[in-house]
């Protein structure tokens, strides 16, 4: 699979829906690159940087989470270079690593088919925190390119982070926008707060982690129909 390129400075690796592999981000600033989520395994990020490698882009300095799902998470201890998360993405990421040491592989497989497809075979299953954790919302600079990360509430889980990339007006939206797994029912109130943090970053395109890019406008019309 190939990275796709959304603006001079902003790529994403595309989702795979049969192993529920989301996109992953890619940002290039003049100092260093950021990634957008971890993936679903070392395998997921070993495909990633292979196709980075492919663009001669250089592997990312810093990885950020969008939330904790296993499908965005789990490949975090293949990354190169540091990653940061929210601080409750950390909190489920510790809890979920006890509650799978205490209940066993089979507990995390039969999460969905898609995660016995991914680690079929045996493969390892390591699940860890991000190096750091920030709290409301956090601007990075990786040079002449601003990056926002902005902790918002969201219908998908309590942690969602969301990615802007004002320069690109490129926003990258995790799950944010979806519902609740595995019945994806969404809670209105909480979908109008989504929109409202989205309208309020006004961006150009939309990336949601298992879809292809979307106008604004096209965004908000799903969250809030």
């Amino acid at each position: 699979m190939a990275l796709q390129r959304l603006t001079e400075r902003v790529w994403y690796y595309p989702f795979e829906q049969e192993r529920d592999r989301p996109n992953l981000g890619y940002i290039r600033g003049d100092k260093w690159s950021l990634a957008v989520d971890a993936g679903h395994s070392d395998a997921h990020v070993e495909d990633f940087y292979r196709a980075l490698e492919q663009e001669n882009l250089p592997l990312p300095a810093l990885t950020v989470l969008t939330h904790w799902h296993w499908d965005h998470t789990c490949g975090l201890h293949r990354i190169k270079g540091l990653s940061i998360a929210g601080a409750a993405t950390n909190r489920h990421l510790r809890d979920f690593r006890q509650r799978i040491a205490r209940e066993g592989r089979e507990a995390f497989l039969s999460i969905h088919e898609s995660v016995r497809l991914e680690y079929a075979g045996g493969r390892a299953i390591r699940i860890q925190p991000a190096d750091m954790e920030f709290e409301g919302s956090l601007l990075l600079d990786a040079g002449n390119c601003p990056v926002r990360l902005i902790r918002t509430e969201a219908p998908h889980t309590d942690d969602s982070t969301l990615v802007f990339v004002p320069g690109e007006s490129v926003l990258f939206l995790g799950d944010a926008a979806g519902g609740v797994f595995p019945t994806w029912e969404k809670d209105g109130p909480l979908c109008e707060k989504l929109a409202e943090t989205i309208q309020n970053a006004a961006p150009f395109i939309c990336l949601e982690g298992h879809w292809t890019p979307a106008s604004l406008e096209d965004t908000l019309e799903d969250l809030l129909q």
